[in-house]
This record gives structure tokens, C-alpha cells and sequence, in this order.
């Protein structure tokens, strides 16, 4: 319980200055418990999620159950990054539909732009980059590549990125004695991405599951025509006449990319500078960020209930033996979350709460909370 004390207390200070919480990786355990200290220090919060996850296998039950549902469980906004995200993330959670926002990634369009003469007088090329992983669909690619090969005789891939499947990709070149049509770049930084991709007219995405796919963006911007997977929030990323999408089989990406090779041959490609135009439009930061910047006033609105009133809200008879008269939407927004999560998880979840905000309260008795009053009063006086 020693090291449970220096957490609170490590994080009280921040009680003093802040007004809201934000969290933007579902896999940091340190934005979990932040999640988890917050409400009970009585500020808003919201949640950014990237990721799609499955129901079925041990690691996803575990986040969902154990992780997800008790951090989210009073949250006051979250954002996804596509409405299959949003989708995902609202059944896995439980989190109220009307609380999630939909906002895409931006990207930077004055980085990723266009080479019109690379474009129109560079050999076919398709561009591949990604981590080659089974996730992003190595096991696809590896069968992909020497179909198209050995049905078109010049069209190259450039491949970059590393990872566990890198082996298999080098040892397929080897079999198929593609070392001179199949280039291995491996780890880019971000910085060289673009240079990368503006040798190519089409790039490749075998991914088996994406919230969003920032790649195909990024490829778009620098006029690239974008064959990909059906899968995840990849629909909603392009129009329709930027990208070609089929299942996630070998013979369909084949098919697709000779396809896109063949309307490149005939010069009917969608002209890279027109392509960079719509996703400037698209995907621009400054749309993006007051689109974000939405969503946490509307957090900020949001009704701030003290961290004490928390603390009665878990209590009932704490309610009745203080004496104490509030709002009865404490009780209903705090702890009724918890005991959807389930009989046994609930119980466990509106008692881990408790035993949370009763920490607090030793700690503030120590180390007392400024109220917002005086901390408004601080804040102008340093003006």
C-alpha cells in the first residue's frame, strides 16, 4: 500500500492546475490510471482511441473487461479516429454513443506532397510500408508479390519497414528471384516516408484490421493510387476514386493491382496534383485541431463534481451518518456505471472507486486540495 500512497500523492499536485484530463493511448497503463484518478479528484476527462480490438481472445477480454470498461466508466468524452472505431470502441466500453466524437488523423500535406514527373515517367512501381507483422497482413503480401510478378514483367515494389515477417519477405524474393524487382528499404524515418513514396504511382495496404490507416492518407497526399483490404475504418478513409478495395485475399489484391497497373499504363490515373488538393481539404490540421478543440470545451462543460462528492456517492450510508445533502446525480453518474460492468465486476469496481477516493481523502487531509475558487484566484494574480 506504500507505493498505492506515493501514486496519489504524485498525483494531487496536479489537482492544483488542472481543470482537464486528457488521454490518448489505450495501451498506456499510466493514461488508465490517470483516467482512474481523475474523477475522483473531480475533474473531466477524455479519451482518444486509435485501436480496434476483438471480443473473443484472452488479451481483449482482459482490456475490455478489466481495463477499459472501469477507466472509461465515468468519462465525460471520447474521440475516434473512424465511425467503425467509434463503433468498436462504444461496444467494448459500454461508453454512451452520444459521448464520442469522430475525428480523423491529420496529416501534414505541406510534407507529403507530389512528384508529377517522378509520377508520369518513373517505371511502374508499387510502394509498400509498413511494419511486417501478420497484423498488417505479411503473410498476404508474401503471396501477392509473386503473382503480380509473374503476370506483369516489369513492375517493381519497394518495401519498407522491418519487422518479424522481414525474413519471410527476403526469403520469398530469393525463391522467386525477384532481388531485382522486389527493393528492401527496412526501418524509414518518418522524415524520408515522402521520398519513398513519390517513386511509385500505386501503393499497397494488406492490413487485416485498421481504426484508420494514416499510410494511405500520406500516399493519397503524394498522388498515389491506393489498393487495400476492405477492413476496419479503411472504407471511410478516401474516396472512392482514389482507392481500390477487395478482401483480404492474395488473388484479389493481385487482381486489384493489375488492375491499377493497367489504367496507369493507359494514363487514366487520377492526376497526382488533384489528389493532393482533396486531401489538403480533407485532412488539414488546423480543421482538425478545432474540431478536437470541440470536444474538450464540450468535456469542460460538463458538470465538475469535487472530489468529495465522489466520495459520498459510493456510500449511501456515508450519505445518511454525514448528514450531507447532493445533487442525486452523483450517485447516478458515478457509481451506477460501475455496477453496469456486471454483478462481480461492478461490485469490485464501485469498491475499488471507494477505497480509491478514501486514499484521497487521508491525502487531503495532509495535503488540502486549493478549491476552484482560489485556484481561479491564483491563476489571475500570477497574470
Amino acid at each position: 500500500m506504500y507505493g498505492f500512497y506515493w501514486d496519489f500523492k504524485s498525483t494531487l499536485p496536479f489537482k492544483c492546475y488542472t481543470y482537464l484530463l486528457v488521454s490518448l493511448q489505450t495501451f498506456s497503463t499510466m493514461a488508465h490510471e490517470a483516467m482512474i484518478h481523475a474523477w475522483c479528484l473531480g475533474l473531466r476527462t477524455t479519451f482518444t482511441d486509435h485501436s480496434l480490438f476483438g471480443f473473443a481472445d484472452a488479451s481483449a477480454i482482459l482490456m475490455n473487461k478489466l481495463v477499459l470498461q472501469y477507466s472509461l466508466a465515468n468519462v465525460n468524452r471520447v474521440i475516434c479516429v473512424s465511425y467503425t472505431s467509434k463503433e468498436n470502441t462504444v461496444l467494448r466500453s459500454g461508453v454512451l454513443a452520444n459521448k464520442v466524437a469522430v475525428i480523423p488523423n491529420a496529416v501534414d500535406t505541406d510534407l507529403f506532397v507530389p512528384d508529377p514527373f517522378l509520377f508520369r515517367n518513373s517505371p511502374t512501381t508499387v510502394i509498400v510500408l509498413c511494419r511486417l507483422v501478420y497484423r498488417k497482413g505479411a503473410d498476404i503480401l508474401i503471396r501477392t508479390i509473386p503473382r503480380v510478378c509473374s503476370l506483369h514483367n516489369s513492375v517493381r515494389f519497394i518495401i519498407g519497414g522491418d519487422g518479424p515477417k522481414r525474413i519471410d519477405v527476403e526469403e520469398m524474393r530469393e525463391k522467386y528471384r525477384l532481388q531485382d524487382r522486389v527493393i528492401m528499404l527496412g526501418t524509414l524515418p518518418h522524415d524520408q516516408v515522402r521520398d519513398v513514396l513519390v517513386q511509385g504511382q500505386i501503393f499497397l495496404n494488406t492490413s487485416l484490421t485498421e481504426a484508420f490507416c494514416m499510410s494511405i492518407v500520406e500516399a493519397a497526399s503524394c498522388g498515389l493510387h491506393v489498393v487495400s483490404t476492405r477492413v476496419g475504418g479503411i472504407p471511410e478513409v478516401l474516396p472512392e476514386e482514389f482507392i481500390m478495395l477487395v478482401e483480404p485475399e492474395p488473388n484479389n489484391l493481385s487482381d486489384a493491382l493489375l488492375k491499377v497497373i493497367q489504367l496507369r499504363e493507359n494514363g487514366q490515373l487520377i492526376a497526382p496534383e488533384e489528389k493532393h488538393d482533396v486531401i489538403c481539404r480533407m485532412y488539414r490540421w488546423p480543421d482538425i485541431a478545432k474540431r478536437t478543440e470541440k470536444v474538450y470545451l464540450s468535456a469542460l462543460q460538463c458538470p465538475q463534481l469535487s472530489w468529495f462528492d465522489g466520495l459520498l456517492s459510493s456510500s449511501k450510508l456515508t450519505l445518511i451518518a454525514l448528514g450531507y445533502r447532493i445533487d442525486s446525480r452523483v450517485w447516478d453518474y458515478r457509481t451506477k456505471n460501475y455496477c453496469a460492468c456486471g454483478i462481480g465486476l461492478g461490485i469490485l469496481y464501485v469498491w475499488a472507486a471507494l477505497l480509491n477516493m478514501m486514499f484521497i481523502t487521508i491525502l487531503n487531509y495532509f495535503d488540502p486540495i486549493p478549491s476552484t475558487n482560489n485556484r481561479k484566484t491564483e491563476s489571475r494574480s500570477s497574470r
